[in-house]
C-alpha cells in the first residue's frame, strides 16, 4: 500500500500568539486527529517539530559545508510537524489531510524503491 507523508503548514508566530485557551483547543484537536488515525492503522509515524527559529540549517557552499542558525529559506510559513500515512491511494490520503484540524497541509508521496 503507498505510503504518504503530510507536512502541516503554518505559521508560528500565528500559532503562538493565540489566547492560551484557543491554542490549548486547537491542540486537543489535533491530538484526537492524531489519535483516531494512528488507532486506525493510518499513521505509521511522524512528530511534531520545534518552531522555525530553532532552525539548524547545513549547506554546502563553494564545496564547504557551512552551519547557520535559521531556517533554510526566511519564511512566515514553515512545517510545524509531519505524519506518514499508508492508505490506498492519493485521493485518500488528501481525504486524511482535508481533515486535518491544523491548517494546511503539504502530501508528499514516500519513494518506493522496493518497488521495480
Amino acid at each position: 500500500m503507498p505510503k504518504y507523508v503530510l507536512m502541516f503548514v503554518g505559521d508560528d508566530q500565528e500559532w503562538e500568539s493565540q489566547p492560551k485557551a484557543d491554542r490549548e483547543k486547537n491542540y486537543g484537536r489535533i491530538m484526537a486527529w492524531w489519535d483516531d488515525l494512528v488507532k486506525s492503522g493510518v499513521v505509521k509515524g511522524g512528530e511534531e517539530l520545534k518552531p522555525q527559529r530553532t532552525a539548524t540549517t547545513v549547506r554546502r557552499v563553494n564545496g564547504a559545508m557551512k552551519v547557520t542558525d535559521g531556517p533554510f529559506v526566511e519564511s512566515k510559513e514553515s512545517v510545524g510537524g509531519f505524519a506518514m500515512i499508508e492508505v490506498e491511494d492519493l485521493d485518500k490520503a488528501i481525504a486524511v489531510a482535508k481533515s486535518w484540524p491544523g491548517g494546511d497541509v503539504e502530501v508528499r508521496p514516500i519513494v518506493d524503491h522496493s518497488a521495480g
